[in-house]
């Protein structure tokens, strides 16, 4: 039989008559094994990488009582309040030759659509998306054959002459790799210099999956795990925040997100510099992997669903902000997550380059308006928060008002998730 419901602890005071409601009613089909996994990870103990893997294995009668006791320890945690940031992408080229067979981004320097933008254009964007709201550029981009060993803290100082006060979230660990190479720096040294001329935080893309079997079959020169963590090291080690993230659903499987969401934590307890964690689904469509018969396509809906619960469970003790990312698996999936331990929708984007073009059709930009929309219609109070979860303004009492997206949008924007709004019941 299902004994489960008898092994999971539930502490009234610590999360509403909803929450213990739903985690009751999962737990009658849930198995004696998971049930006291989740019995572990809401009484405070830290699950291993074993027990993360059970977890990320489960199956349908399972599944219900890890989504449940992911929202409980969200509630009990982070509480009600789903975060976003409003912010700009700028990806200023898509040069580069570093050969990731998953990335359907790149071009090389003779393509027509090779792009390189100008200090000046980069600068221009920075100040457009300061007047819409934003707070924030995150700017990334290829690692152009020909770029100056100084371009790095040129686009920062270029952007602080016109916009002072832009926090400027840049440069993933492999072109923070690239530069301080190109500069002959060790990375400590090289992010120094990038932070005295304006860099506030770190993206923490480029990890993919952190395993060696893995990064072989996805990578050809790109950094290896190590150099990743040694990268995210050096950056927390000057104060620089960084976000972490993980790439699922293209030739890995549950040990693997199991181990990365492990390795990212034990660096949390050494440095308390992520920010946040995101998972992110490999976009197939036009990726070189996947065309060439290396990959699946993509992460299926159970997979989404039990990768954000199961890293709530992991990781919550030491990053407690869990990202959804819209741009990945579209407004209206990333909406249903805010139940399943997710309190963070990322950022408005205005532009998004990388996802696209690997097939993505979830469109450029979410509107603050349409961001709170998609908070409340989840039962959650929508805040706009800084690049490093500072809370600016609550929209418990009102809401932003609509804006045109900054790129027209091709088809009738579908954001809404599919559900009534409800009352919120404070966790």
């Amino acid at each position: 039989g299902h004994e489960g419901r008898d092994t999971v602890v539930i502490r009234p005071q610590t999360m509403n008559n909803d929450m213990t409601r739903r985690l009751d009613d999962c737990l009658p089909d849930c198995s004696m094994p998971v049930a006291r996994l989740l019995d572990k990870a809401l009484s405070g103990g830290e699950l291993t990488t074993e027990e993360g893997t059970r977890l990320l294995s489960v199956g349908p009668d399972d599944l219900p009582a890890v989504l449940a006791a992911a929202d409980a320890l969200r509630c009990r945690t982070v509480g009600d309040v789903v975060t976003f940031v409003v912010t700009r992408n700028i990806n200023f080229t898509n040069v580069c030759y570093m050969g990731c067979r998953f990335c359907a981004f790149s071009r090389r320097m003779e393509d027509a659509e090779a792009e390189f933008l100008s200090l000046e254009e980069i600068a221009r964007r920075a100040q457009e998306a300061w007047d819409r709201g934003a707070t924030e550029v995150c700017i990334q981009g290829g690692l152009h054959p020909r770029m100056r060993a100084t371009h790095y803290r040129d686009i920062l100082v270029a952007i602080k002459r016109q916009v002072p006060d832009l926090h400027i979230h840049a440069f993933s660990p492999f072109e923070i790799w690239y530069g301080s190479k190109l500069a002959r720096q060790t990375p400590e040294t090289f992010l120094r210099d990038l932070r005295d001329h304006g860099l506030g935080s770190m993206p923490g893309t480029a990890a993919e999956i952190l395993d060696t079997e893995i990064r072989r079959q996805l990578t050809r020169d790109k950094l290896t795990a190590a150099q990743w963590v040694e990268i995210v090291r050096a950056a927390h080690s000057v104060g620089l925040k960084s976000t972490a993230t993980m790439m699922y659903g293209h030739i890995d499987e549950p040990r693997h997100w199991a181990a990365h969401m492990v390795l990212l934590r034990e660096l949390q307890k050494e440095t308390g510099g992520f920010t946040e964690f995101v998972p992110l689904g490999f976009v197939h469509h036009d990726s070189p992997l996947y065309l060439d018969g290396g990959a699946r396509p993509g992460p299926t809906r159970d997979e989404h669903l039990r990768i954000h619960a199961v890293a709530r469970l992991l990781l919550n003790d030491w990053i407690p902000n869990l990202q959804v990312s819209w741009v990945k698996m579209g407004p209206r999936l990333a909406g249903e997550m805010l139940s399943y331990g997710v309190n963070d929708l990322g950022g408005t984007l205005m532009n998004e380059s990388i996802s696209r073009a690997a097939g993505a059709a979830h469109g450029q930009e979410v509107t603050p308006f349409e961001m709170v929309s998609i908070i409340r219609s989840a039962g959650r109070r929508p805040v706009r928060r800084g690049t490093l979860y500072q809370h600016l303004e609550s929209f418990d009492l009102h809401a932003p008002s609509p804006q045109a997206p900054l790129v027209p949008r091709v088809e009738r924007s579908r954001l809404q998730p599919n559900r009534k709004e409800k009352e919120m019941e404070p966790c």
